[in-house]
């Protein structure tokens, strides 16, 4: 994996910027997504469900977030033609698939009751790879509109 730069998240956040010009809702709840996963009120399962609902039928923006994914993590388009990613998630085989709903899908069965949420990170309880959330705080700029 090619190491990442605040370079390649503000051209990410500036595609995100030119491709929702017209509807400044969609890049604010983008920041939001981001800055709840920096938080940690989300982990990377979240964040990628969050992200591939929102930029859903943008193939560009949803398969190009897979650069900000940690190791072992990848959204994926099926194969089989349907409307949804997809996404890989380390120590899991197959795919887990995206759909659209409110709220986080149930856990897969035979998961036990939730813990504390597991961060997208090489390691676990290491921080999440911070290229996009330091480009969020080094001058965006407002949001479009």
């Amino acid at each position: 994996m090619r190491e990442l730069r605040v370079e390649d998240a503000l051209m990410y956040l500036d595609q995100v910027k030119m491709e929702f010009g017209s509807q400044p809702h969609i890049y604010n709840e983008f920041l939001d997504i981001m800055k709840t996963f920096k938080s940690q009120a989300i982990d990377t399962p979240g964040v990628i469900r969050r992200v591939a609902s929102l930029f859903h039928g943008n193939k560009r923006l949803v398969l190009g977030f897979n650069t900000f994914l940690p190791e072992g993590y990848r959204i994926e388009l099926p194969l089989d033609g349907s409307a949804w990613p997809v996404y890989r998630e380390p120590g899991r085989s197959g795919c887990v698939a995206i759909a659209p709903g409110p709220g986080p899908p149930p856990p897969p069965p035979g998961a036990g009751p939730p813990g504390p949420p597991a961060m997208g990170s090489r390691h676990p309880g290491a921080p999440p790879p911070p290229q996009l959330s330091s480009a969020m705080g080094r001058g965006m700029g407002p949001p479009p509109g």
